[in-house]
């Protein structure tokens, strides 16, 4: 690990070790990136389906954790188009496997996270708590949301996918980009819900370094200090990591989630709308074998999907059923380690060095 990158790291984000700790939303709590904080890496709340008064919660109980800084993230997705034919029809897709669990299928369904550019509130909060970093995902925001945050001293980044996303996460002015590559678990940051070009991070990442000025942290299938010292070989000034965290006890990571990732189960994991309506990767199971239609048109926007494979879910297990939760997961999961966070990211820069 050079002590180049240690430095325009540390210079950029105030902590020492060139990892972050992926703000992945349901999963991470103060606690878990209180542990990362504190071992001078950059932890990270994810806050984008958190209300107004749940992540003004959860910052200020981060802060009584940690002084050091940390990253709270949000989405920055298009407001759904979905007309209400598309949403009913969608309901008769999922409608045998609500009654498969003893439950009625909805009436409809809502857009339950409202984008960060339709929530001045959030934006009110966010300037108000002053967070160290504040990333996004699913796009740009407002040019006057990331001027607010830069303007109290606060770093911007935002999740790219693309060459062309990259160019117009620039041109807006953030700090840093963070290119996800296809590899990584949970949702895919493409700014167009209908266009993912699936690029793997070594492609990326080359792609990104030689065409930015701002720099580029490397996300994707990230494991252990040798894929982290892989990326910075590449020009990455820092790496972001977020399967590698969930086995963490400081983590919200469910037992049944947390029993596929200890097993074969996590070598195989794939890419689907028919959750969430958004491209997003996790361990294979019932979405991805059996309710993915083969016309992918037929998935309403995001997050009116997500609210009917929230409803399953819940519906589920509340039939002793846990087959029907996403367990978000990146290509390397099989890699997971169970280990206290602080101890974890001990190891990554033993495995550094």
């Amino acid at each position: 690990m050079g002590v180049n990158h240690e430095s325009r790291f540390s210079h950029l984000f105030g902590v020492r070790h060139p990892i972050i700790q992926a703000p992945m939303a349901g999963a991470t709590t103060p606690e878990l990136a209180a542990a990362v904080s504190n071992s001078n890496a950059l932890g990270s709340l994810g806050l984008g389906s958190s209300s107004v008064d749940q992540a003004r919660h959860q910052i200020r109980t981060l802060r009584q954790l940690t002084d050091k800084p940390f990253n709270v993230n949000f989405f920055c997705h298009q407001p759904p188009r979905t007309q209400e034919n598309k949403v009913q029809a969608w309901i008769q897709h999922l409608r045998p496997y609500f009654e498969a669990n003893d439950a009625d299928a909805p009436s409809t369904l809502e857009s339950i996270y409202p984008p960060i550019d339709a929530n001045d509130a959030m934006v009110a909060m966010i300037n108000a708590e002053q967070p160290h970093v504040v990333s996004f995902h699913f796009g740009v925001p407002k040019a006057d949301i990331i001027r607010s945050i830069q303007a109290y001293g606060g770093r911007v980044l935002v999740s790219v996918t693309t060459l062309q996303e990259g160019y117009a996460a620039e041109a807006s002015g953030v700090d840093a980009v963070i290119a996800q590559g296809i590899e990584a678990g949970g949702h895919r940051g493409c700014f167009d819900a209908q266009k993912d070009e699936a690029i793997g991070l070594t492609s990326l990442l080359q792609v990104l370094v030689s065409h930015l000025n701002i720099p580029v942290i490397a996300a994707g299938g990230i494991m252990d200090g040798r894929g982290i010292n892989g990326t910075l070989a590449l020009g990455a000034l820092g790496a972001q990591l977020g399967t590698a965290f969930l086995l963490c006890p400081e983590s919200n990571t469910g037992s049944e989630h947390r029993a596929l990732l200890k097993s074969d189960a996590a070598v195989s994991t794939s890419v689907t709308r028919a959750i969430s309506g958004r491209p997003a990767r996790g361990i294979t199971g019932v979405f991805q074998r059996q309710i993915e239609p083969t016309d992918m048109d037929r998935i309403p926007d995001y997050p009116i999907a997500y609210d009917a494979a929230r409803q399953l879910n819940t519906a589920a297990k509340s039939n002793n059923n846990l087959a029907f939760s996403p367990n978000w997961a990146g290509q390397s999961a099989i890699m997971c380690r169970e280990l206290p966070a602080s101890e974890l990211v001990s190891q990554l820069v033993n495995e550094m060095t």
